[in-house]
């Protein structure tokens, strides 16, 4: 793993984050994408190397629907970035770690992702992230 790529948080009314982001962190965010396959709109911001990744549901089935309805607003995930995802899923899995998906999947933000079970990750979803060259 090379750094904390980003920190996910998920978000009920994206709008209003995006302004109470844009206020925190004083910048405007640098990316909106919608990535179909999840289900969820995100909106990017990045202040020196820490980037932001707000997160709304586009379906009320998707897995972020699913979150906020069980947790409310509020982090969702910590993204590592690594420079060979599959290399790092087989050490992952290798370490015992329990992979949400088997291959790695396009994500938002020009990404190749994984995730870890919170289960086994001590509760918190880790998402592995690859820059797509």
């Amino acid at each position: 793993m090379q750094k904390v790529e980003h920190i996910g948080i998920a978000v009920k009314n994206m709008p209003k984050a995006v302004a109470l982001y844009t206020k925190l962190l004083g910048v405007d965010p640098y990316k909106t994408e919608t990535v179909e396959s999840e289900q969820v709109k995100t909106v990017f911001f990045q202040v020196g190397e820490t980037k932001i990744e707000l997160l709304e549901a586009t379906h009320p089935d998707s897995v972020i629907a699913k979150y906020i309805e069980k947790k409310g607003e509020g982090m969702h995930h910590i993204a590592y970035e690594v420079t060979d995802i599959q290399a790092e899923m087989e050490r992952m899995k290798g370490e015992g770690f329990v992979l949400l998906n088997e291959q790695p999947k396009r994500g938002a933000d020009n990404k190749l992702v994984c995730f870890l079970h919170p289960k086994s990750a001590g509760g918190v979803l880790i998402e592995l992230c690859q820059e797509i060259r």
